[in-house]
């Protein structure tokens, strides 16, 4: 039984989130989170920490899925929109800045 969770609008870009991801994929989710409570430089690290134990939360909804044998099944990051800010610059000019996001899936399965 395949649990999901997802987080959107991440303000956090794809690939410093990625490198985390990786970090848990195929893994148990009580390892993952403890890997995750140590990469704390790792600003992505606390997000999908909390995302996965959201999917665990989810997974106690349905008394079906044993805890215990969950594991990370799948890991998604995918761009999400930019948010659109403006900074002065020299000569009354603007210049944009792009801020990105990113959306994160968590698919959690037992074994």
């Amino acid at each position: 039984m395949e649990v999901k969770a997802s987080l959107k609008q991440a303000p956090i870009g794809i690939l410093k989130a990625r490198v985390v991801a990786d970090l848990v994929r195929g893994k148990q989710v009580e390892q993952a989170v403890k890997e995750l409570m140590f990469c704390s430089k790792k600003k992505a690290a606390q997000m999908i920490q909390k995302l996965i134990e959201s999917g665990i939360a989810n997974a106690e909804q349905d008394e079906s899925v044993d805890i215990d044998n969950l594991y990370v099944k799948r890991i998604t990051v995918d761009q999400g929109k930019y948010l659109k800010r403006f900074k002065p610059t020299a000569r009354g000019r603007s210049m944009a800045l792009k801020k990105k996001t990113s959306h994160i899936q968590v698919i959690l399965d037992e074994f």
